[in-house]
């Protein structure tokens, strides 16, 4: 029975996060432009939205297995909780360096209202972002979040599969999201990928032959 609940839990998540980068794809934005035109500007906003719903959906209908994997005591339960702090004040030093209106998709549609909208920006006007936490990994967001979401003083069998899932589809995303940045960045971004990590601090040099 808890192989099943498994099974579901890691087909449901990865199903969202298949239709999740579909649907962020440089390629299918460019088709959907062809055909709305500039009110692709509502695009970013309503991805978001639906987005958040259907996580949360998938979240409340996915078996949860409460077999305990463990159960900190303390100090280390403190520990713990004082890490996972110190992400979430690490995923709030990321943000600054994002235009967060532009994030979920607000700015987009004041600028269509106002008569402002370039329809090449698609859904997002892109930036390259290259300081404060983006100097340590280039997706510290990522990272944060990944933190962030580990570092717990008690891990249930639900919430692992949940993390191990959710782990996997912030790296995979990142290798899409950074040929869809290579595509717009080209060469600075290529240098930037050579000196920075890509979500874990930690570069690892090939070994030449």
């Amino acid at each position: 029975m808890i192989f099943l609940d498994l099974f579901f839990i890691v087909l449901l998540f990865s199903l969202f996060g298949l239709f999740h980068s579909l649907l962020a794809s440089l390629d299918f934005k460019r088709k959907l432009a062809e055909k709305i035109g500039e009110r692709i500007a509502f695009y970013r906003l309503f991805y978001n939205i639906t987005s958040t719903i259907i996580f949360l959906f998938i979240y409340f209908i996915a078996p949860k297995p409460n077999k305990i994997i463990y159960d900190l005591d303390y100090p280390f339960d403190i520990i713990i909780f004082a890490l996972q702090v110190c992400s979430l004040l690490g995923l709030i030093w990321a943000s600054k360096d994002i235009d967060l209106k532009e994030f979920i998709g607000i700015s987009q549609v004041i600028r269509y209202y106002e008569g402002n909208y370039k329809l090449d920006d698609l859904d997002e006007k892109q930036t390259l972002r290259i300081s404060g936490a983006f100097k340590l990994v280039r997706h510290p967001i990522y990272l944060f979040s990944i933190l962030f979401l580990g570092l717990r003083p008690e891990m249930n069998l639900f919430y692992l599969t949940m993390f191990i899932c959710l782990t996997i589809y912030f790296y995979i995303g990142s290798i899409y999201e950074e040929r869809k940045l290579v595509k717009i960045f080209g060469e600075k971004y290529i240098e930037y990928q050579k000196t920075v990590p890509r979500i874990f601090p930690i570069k690892f040099k090939r070994i030449k032959k």
